[in-house]
């Protein structure tokens, strides 16, 4: 079995959103004799992370709302590094995508170092061809889902119709295909994320 970890590294001077100062990490460290201790202050939305409906929806479900069964389990990942801008309805009508599938789109982002505002995401008419779909939950290689969008209608699309959103994925390695999953959220209640450690596994069952 191989282990393939697609989560991004939390450090202080990482890569976040927009490169708002508010969004870095936080990392103090005390030393005391032999002891060490650290604290961290982390927005939920650093690298990796789990959107919950509360994100973009008043009074949404909260992060708990999400069972695990639907973070450990198969997942098949699409290569569309040709989409340009953004992953539109137009390029995602050829691919196997199923009823109850969750998918996990590799675009240039997984490419790129820095944060890049002009990164690569998915349209509302692509969001929109997915609900229609019946998808359970949908990953990508960025530190948003969409960009620039009035009214955040990607996002909305995607939660009203019960998808689970996966931003910061880093699958510059990764091959297409059919994997194992395995999303491990921290435990949170009553917020809108939760960062989390996502790692594929290949070489076991996935039917």
């Amino acid at each position: 079995m191989k282990i393939i970890d697609i989560s991004a590294p939390i450090y202080e001077g990482m890569p976040v959103y927009k490169n708002k100062e508010e969004k870095q990490p936080k990392i103090t460290t005390v030393t005391n004799k032999h002891v060490t201790e650290s604290r961290i202050d982390l927005d939920l939305h650093t690298g990796t992370h789990i959107d919950s409906p509360l994100h973009m929806i008043n009074d949404g479900d909260t992060f708990e709302t999400i069972p695990l069964e639907k973070l450990y389990r198969k997942c098949k990942v699409f290569d569309v590094t040709a989409s340009e801008d953004r992953i539109t309805a137009e390029d995602l009508k050829d691919l196997d995508i199923e009823k109850n599938d969750f998918i996990l789109f590799k675009t240039k982002n997984s490419f790129e170092e820095e944060f890049n505002f002009e990164f690569i995401y998915l349209a509302e008419d692509g969001a929109k061809l997915l609900a229609e779909k019946g998808i359970d939950g949908v990953g990508i290689d960025a530190l948003g889902v969409e960009r620039s969008q009035p009214d955040h209608p990607t996002h909305k699309t995607l939660f009203g119709n019960g998808i689970i959103v996966m931003e910061g994925l880093r699958l510059k390695d990764v091959e297409p295909g059919s994997y194992f999953m395995a999303a491990s959220p921290l435990k949170l209640s009553e917020t809108d994320a939760s960062p989390a450690r996502v790692v594929l596994l290949e070489g076991i069952e996935t039917n």
